[in-house]
């Protein structure tokens, strides 16, 4: 029985190893949401979205992503009570991604018990790497799931409706018509 039961664990251990890492994203802009969600799927995370803090707090608390990323300047729940809240039952990393560039909000964000505070306008691509780096430290034993070649797919353009993204060559077409993009977007 007790052999079972290792082995079962080991297993357990492995498939978690090799789980993508889930990131929850809560902001009350659905253009931030769907850009920075689809762009995480591309780099081979798992997204869970969230456009107000308090389905968040419930949902962040009952089943915790391994990092979230909120706004501060939402209605109902703002980023920082939400934060002060979920402080009480969890230690889960978490990045600020706002429009709130106040030097005051940056602070209290970090002494609540943020790891990261980033302003917008944002570039994906070091929002990206903040989020493995923070990954890296909170969960070195998944660290391997973290490289590039590792988490990106063989394909990872992204088809959603009308929306065909193809981010390894910083392209955007809607309905077949190329989008041109500012080097922020």
């Amino acid at each position: 029985m007790e052999e079972s039961s290792c082995m079962a664990d080991a297993a357990d251990t492995e498939t978690a190893k090799s789980d993508p890492f889930v990131v929850a994203l809560v902001d009350d802009d659905r253009n931030i949401l769907t850009t920075v969600s689809i762009a995480l799927q591309a780099e081979g995370f798992t997204t869970r979205v969230y456009s107000d803090g308090i389905s968040a707090l419930k949902a962040l608390v009952e089943n915790p992503p391994d990092l979230a990323v909120f706004d501060i300047k939402m209605p109902e729940m703002d980023g920082l009570t939400l934060l002060r809240k979920l402080r009480k039952h969890s230690s889960l990393p978490v990045i600020f991604l706002t429009s709130k560039d106040d030097e005051q909000d940056e602070e209290a964000g970090l002494e609540l018990g943020a790891d990261d505070y980033i302003s917008k306008p944002f570039s994906l691509r070091l929002l990206v790497a903040r989020i493995r780096a923070i990954l890296r430290r909170a969960d070195p034993g998944r660290a391997d799931n973290l490289d590039t070649a590792e988490t990106q797919p063989a394909n990872p353009s992204l088809t959603r409706g009308r929306l065909f993204m193809d981010p390894a060559r910083h392209q955007i077409s809607w309905d077949g018509q190329p989008v041109s993009l500012t080097v922020t977007e």
